[in-house]
């Protein structure tokens, strides 16, 4: 898929906050508990990506031990693992329109994690970018 970043990083927010309704409305639906719906989501999206990224799985073996244990611990573990299980439970327990707008303020621990330990700079525009979402979230969530 050839397009634009934006484009693409707009049709993720789109895709996680309709998909975030229907995962509520399920497990209310089913009295499930979050850790059923994280499993159902997680092995929906395995077959799916396992499909999609089949020709690219030959390219692992020469991501090397270190890079595998990031993706593993960083991917797996902190990200896919416990943001899901706080995820799920904080939308079995509140209404998606409080919850959603406080997790999704991964961006910012993203941008954090880059300054602190990637390298990136802290630019003027990204700090007023941080503070707008950051009061954004407050807008929606009280």
């Amino acid at each position: 898929m050839n397009l634009n970043p934006q484009l693409l990083a707009l049709l993720t927010a789109a895709a996680w906050g309709i998909g975030g309704y229907f995962e509520k409305k399920g497990l209310h639906l089913g009295g499930l508990s979050p850790q059923v719906g994280i499993t159902i989501r997680t092995a929906v999206a395995l077959v799916v990506l396992g499909i999609v990224s089949f020709p690219q799985w030959k390219t692992i073996p020469q991501a090397g031990p270190k890079a595998l244990t990031m993706m593993v611990i960083g991917g797996g573990v902190v990200a896919g693992s416990l943001g899901m299980l706080c995820y799920y439970a904080a939308i079995k327990g509140a209404p998606l329109s409080q919850v959603m707008p406080i997790a999704f303020t991964s961006p910012l621990f993203g941008v954090l994690m880059g300054v602190i330990l990637g390298g990136e700079v802290l630019t003027a525009k990204t700090i007023i970018g941080m503070l707008l979402t950051i009061v954004g979230i407050i807008v929606l969530t009280i």
